[in-house]
């Protein structure tokens, strides 16, 4: 499996299900409005962490993904979109999405709010990853991580503003105890949002020695439950 990632939460997870057979997922591509290069990506699988009416609120105010990106990257193939809680399967990769929201205040009033978001975990090569979205909670509640479960891989929010920063975010690790960490949502150059760096949540968590990656490529075998969690630093 490989994930890569291109900037604030979005990533490309591509996951091998048998020989010659490739699957390729694609969370949260955004638009040139972010500031950052719009990645040229193409998916058997889009999946979106905001609803159509929060996503577009959040594209005008916060430089986020609106649905016309999707749509535009939904054109180039014929790809799958993914877009809120329920369960899901493409190709043999299991997907489900959980309810959850963007902002301490639950949502309420979306007018000044980034209202609800969708949690996604990904079950593939017996490995489980989970992209916490632009989760904002100051917790999971107890029957998120229930339905979140054991997890390899958590992708999670670091930059503060309107997700969790540092010092949430090493609470939520705490509640999911995942093997590895990717940090996401952080400041990066040329990103207009203006959020903390990654560099805030190494001091937070006490890591020095964290690896710095372009992509992430694991198999199940590299995981074993004696190894002490990892924090890895991607480029985007």
């Amino acid at each position: 499996m490989q994930i890569i990632w291109k900037g604030q939460s979005c990533f490309q997870i591509i996951t091998s299900q048998g020989k010659d057979n490739q699957v390729s997922l694609v969370i949260d591509p955004f638009g040139p409005d972010c500031g950052l290069k719009v990645p040229n990506l193409t998916g058997d699988a889009v999946l979106i962490t905001h609803s159509e009416q929060d996503a577009r609120y959040i594209a005008t105010r916060y430089n986020h993904p609106s649905h016309d990106n999707v749509k535009a990257l939904l054109q180039q193939g014929e790809a799958f979109l993914i877009n809120g809680p329920g369960e899901y399967e493409i190709k043999g990769v299991y997907i489900q999405g959980i309810p959850a929201f963007h902002d301490k205040n639950f949502g309420k009033p979306l007018s000044s709010t980034a209202g609800r978001v969708t949690i996604y975990t990904i079950e593939s090569e017996g490995m489980r990853i989970c992209h916490l979205s632009d989760f904002g909670q100051k917790e999971l509640f107890p029957e998120q991580l229930e339905d979140i479960g054991e997890i390899d891989v958590l992708l999670i929010p670091v930059g503060g503003n309107e997700t969790i920063g540092a010092e949430e975010a090493q609470k939520i690790i705490g509640q999911i105890e995942p093997k590895i960490v990717i940090p996401m949502h952080y400041s990066i150059p040329k990103l207009k949002a203006k959020l903390a760096g990654v560099d805030k949540f190494l001091k937070v968590m006490g890591e020095k020695n964290h690896e710095v990656l372009p992509k992430l490529t694991i198999k199940n075998k590299d995981l074993t439950s004696e190894d002490e969690m990892k924090i890895i630093v991607l480029h985007p």
